[in-house]
């Protein structure tokens, strides 16, 4: 007799929170981030990576992105075969999208502000703005695995 086989699940694991748009809602996705990711057993230096990523891009989310009453939300999407992680924050305004300083020129020293995206350039493989109806945007963060040596 022939039995079906049962078919195994994407290897994939994935992490949604909605979160309050606020200083300690950005902090509480750093901490979930890692939490979660630990909780996977994804390697420690993507672990580290995501973390500072996840930060900065929750930190925009609530100074930038924030509209009063609304939340942003953190998704992690872990593929260990393939060797990649993405992450997504989104937020309710999607009229502002976030865009790297021009590199003409010297950064200023005391401005306190456009360092963060920056770092998730550095930090990413590939980052993009996506929009996030009905009238929010995802900015998503590909960061990968490191080769094995």
């Amino acid at each position: 007799m022939n039995h079906a086989l049962p078919q195994v699940g994407s290897l994939t694991s994935t992490f949604t929170q909605l979160l309050s748009s606020t200083r300690r809602g950005a902090r509480l996705a750093r901490l979930l981030a890692v939490t979660e990711l630990r909780s996977w057993g994804a390697p420690q230096e993507l672990t580290e990576r995501a973390e500072i990523v996840v930060a900065e891009l929750a930190n925009n989310a609530v100074l930038h992105g924030r509209l009063p009453g609304r939340c942003f939300r953190l998704t992690l999407l872990l593929d260990p075969p393939a060797g990649r992680l993405r992450v997504e924050v989104s937020d309710a305004r999607g009229e502002l999208r976030p865009q790297l300083p021009p590199r003409d020129g010297e950064p200023d020293a005391l401005s306190t502000g456009g360092r963060g995206l920056m770092l998730v350039a550095a930090l990413a493989d590939h980052w993009e703005t996506v929009p996030h109806p009905p009238s929010g945007k995802t900015v998503r963060a590909v960061l990968l695995t490191a080769a094995p040596r």
